[in-house]
């Protein structure tokens, strides 16, 4: 074992010989470089990628946690084996041919269970990953996590086998293979487009693939407009050289270096086209990205912005990593750079912002995108990969610590975006990644009205408001019970006691058959404060500034409805987002998921827009509140916070999801199960004027891309091909 500051480790092993995986493991990891030294050839470690052709690293290292673990894959048993942390030696050694012996008796073990036996493959993969990690001497602390873990992947079984995870790069990979292409239609609009490409150091493969798929567009009025940033490489200047002579290209070499902003700038200064277009230096474009964007002209002319999905190429230019992005999400972009490449912007827009900033370098695009913002909201989305963004050793697509300052000028981006518009905030890095959290700041604390239905189970209501008054760092509040048809004596006496305890606590009682949009709507008339919140009465707060940071995000002018993310009392997630038109009219996205999964591209680490949220927690401005005309009371128990939502999305509002504010949500215990035999008429009853009032608005969620299932939140559909064969 060896203690470095930073770093104890406190477990080496290999396994095999003729396929030798390293593997070691440690605790209090805080930041630094590890390498592996082989025969006296320096192999470094990186996060979730191949290094190249024979070592692999293929567990993602979780920074300030506990426990780290890395596995290797090494080419043979004859290596002399170096292991450096910060350039101090960890460990030096060889390995043996006892572990072949280990790795030749656990693979007789596992084809023993798995034919003989007849075992799950989830159980043998759980089995072979203990192997892996503990020798199966798994710590006490540790058991809990594997339970919930198995019960979770046996949830998720069926739907592993019927839909693709795009992030697994062999079923993005069948995914792709699946897809038709679409006929190439003829265009009435086609206006000239100048695709900027700055330059700088790069190979000749790399640069010739990227100017060669714009050669290859299938739109074919356009430009390529090249500063060289004053490249010292050879290869750059004279592959550049060579597409000198091609009447499409114009080229501009710069006498000093100035970084990408200057560079993108003097690339700028040769653009004749109507729109720009953002292009890397070692990126690719799809055959159709242009045509793909220029029909969304023709569809909208009013557009200033578009831009794309994309995916990435790893080392072998392989396509992985798709990321599917939503419509135009304002929240969403002050979270992080979702937009980033393909992108198209009208240049006139450009110009009047004065195209890019140096002092944002590394960030440039996110500045320049927050300022467009400022500008336009006609900007349009393309629900295709149009861009193939490549994985390079100093590139932010593969570790966003490989430029560290991108995202310091990504949160100075912000705070201008802010101090422009002139709102008050706060901004946080997230976690050393390139995702940020916005606090507003409140000159004062506004009157906040919670209002929560409830019907017996007093034990129930008491956690709930306990929780409140224990937990809640905010002063300027009231609570309001609507009592629902309760029976029990506990109930009332325990309503008595708050009202005589709290000048904060009132309830009200109303005999009357269930329904949780008219009880909510009577509960307003009841309400004095200037915001509302609907919560469930099986809640419990856990963040103590949850109606503080709440109200932040509900005051501003472009927020209708701020939810929060529930936990079931195992911490796994029961509400941080709903999706519609999956599985129905709306579907919660990542249920029963760990508290901390990151979510896709982040969703559940950053603040997204998403259609709706549940008014198990859902807090909006009460003067927003009336505008929608409250709770459709035609919907009674059922998809009300849905309507509820939609009604928000379609008076132009956004509705967010707070990662960071959490409380447990218990999930209808007073109410018992909406889905019993006499209340499923009921229910069918809902399904149909959801339908009936909202239609294509429910398929069409603009907030989930339409290329995602329709069947699971986030993941793909697989093709009939695919379903006959299997």
């Amino acid at each position: 074992m060896q203690n470095n500051d930073s770093v104890l480790i406190n477990k080496i092993y290999l396994k095999g010989i003729n396929n030798v995986f390293l593997y070691f493991e440690g605790k209090e990891f805080k930041k630094g470089n590890f390498e592996l030294i082989i025969d006296g050839e320096k192999i470094y470690f990186r996060t979730n990628y191949k290094l190249d052709k024979e070592y692999v690293y293929n567990r993602i290292l979780k920074q300030n946690q506990d426990m780290f673990s890395y596995i290797a894959k090494v080419p043979n048993s004859s290596k002399n084996i170096k292991l450096l942390y910060n350039n101090v030696e960890v460990a030096n050694f060889k390995t043996n041919k006892l572990s072949r012996f280990i790795n030749i008796f656990w693979k007789k073990i596992f084809v023993f269970l798995t034919k003989m036996v007849r075992l799950p493959k989830i159980i043998i993969k759980t089995i072979k990953l203990m192997w892996k990690r503990h020798h199966l001497l798994v710590p006490p602390r540790m058991i809990k996590q594997y339970l919930r873990s198995f019960s979770n992947n046996m949830s998720n079984k069926n739907i592993d086998e019927l839909l693709y995870n795009p992030l697994v790069d062999n079923d993005y990979r069948k995914w792709l293979d699946e897809q038709e292409k679409e006929k190439i239609e003829k265009l009435s609009y086609q206006p000239l487009i100048s695709v900027i490409i700055p330059t700088y150091n790069v190979s000749r493969k790399l640069l010739s693939e990227c100017i060669d798929s714009v050669l290859a567009q299938s739109y074919t009025n356009f430009e390529i407009c090249i500063a060289d940033d004053n490249s010292t490489l050879k290869e750059t200047i004279d592959t550049l050289k060579e597409y000198e002579k091609n009447d499409k290209i114009e080229i501009i070499y710069r006498s000093e270096n100035g970084h990408i902003s200057e560079a993108s700038n003097s690339a700028l200064s040769l653009a004749q086209g109507e729109y720009i277009a953002l292009l890397d230096n070692d990126d690719v474009l799809d055959v159709n990205a242009l045509y793909y964007m220029v029909k969304e002209l023709n569809n909208n002319k009013k557009l200033d912005m578009i831009y794309s999905d994309e995916d990435k190429l790893d080392y072998k230019g392989n396509r992985c990593m798709p990321h599917f992005k939503p419509d135009f999400s304002l929240d969403t972009l002050l979270s992080v750079n979702y937009i980033c490449h393909f992108t198209m912007v009208r240049k006139s827009i450009i110009d009047k912002i004065g195209g890019f900033r140096s002092e944002f370098d590394g960030a440039q695009d996110y500045d320049l995108f927050l300022r467009i913002v400022d500008k336009t909201k006609n900007i349009g989305h393309v629900s295709k990969i149009l861009y193939h963004w490549r994985m390079t050793d100093t590139s932010t697509s593969s570790k966003n610590s490989n430029k560290s300052y991108v995202i310091d000028n990504g949160k100075k981006a912000l705070v201008d975006y802010f101090k422009r518009n002139k709102i008050s905030v706060d901004v946080e890095i997230i976690n050393n990644i390139q995702m940020y959290q916005i606090n507003y700041k409140l000159d004062s604390e506004p009157k906040v009205s919670i209002i929560i239905p409830t019907k017996d189970k007093s034990d129930i209501l008491k956690k709930c408001i306990d929780s409140i008054y224990k937990k809640t760092d905010y002063n300027n509040y009231e609570i309001i019970v609507i009592d629902n048809n309760s029976v029990e004596d506990d109930t009332f006496e325990l309503l008595k006691t708050y009202k005589s305890s709290f000048n904060s606590f009132n309830y009200y009682r109303l005999e009357c058959e269930f329904n949780y949009s008219y009880i909510n709507n009577f509960a307003l008339s009841k309400s004095n404060g200037e915001y509302i919140v609907l919560l469930n009465n099986d809640t419990e707060v856990i963040t103590s500034d949850w109606l503080k940071t709440m109200v932040g995000y509900a005051s501003q002018k472009h927020i209708g409805c701020v939810g929060a993310k529930l936990l079931y009392p195992n911490r796994t997630i029961q509400h941080s987002g709903v999706v519609t038109g999956v599985g129905g009219v709306a579907m919660h996205a990542y249920v029963q998921s760990g508290e901390n999964v990151p979510g896709y591209f982040g969703r559940l680490v950053g603040v997204y827009d998403w259609s709706c949220v549940t008014a198990a927690c859902l807090m909006i401005k009460k003067s927003k509140y009336d505008e929608l005309k409250g709770l459709d009371e035609n919907i009674k128990v059922a998809y009300n916070d849905v309507d509820f939502c939609l009604k928000s999305l379609k008076s132009g509002y956004y509705n967010v999801v707070l990662p960071q504010v959490k409380l447990f949500h218990y999930e209808s215990l007073s109410r018992g199960d909406d889905m019993s035999d006499s209340q499923y008429g009921r229910f069918k009853g809902e399904i149909d004027y959801m339908c009936d009032k909202w239609g294509d608005i429910i398929l069409h969620d603009r907030f989930y891309n339409a290329n995602l299932s329709k069947k699971y939140a986030f993941r793909l559909d697989k093709g009939e091909s695919y379903e006959k064969k299997s």
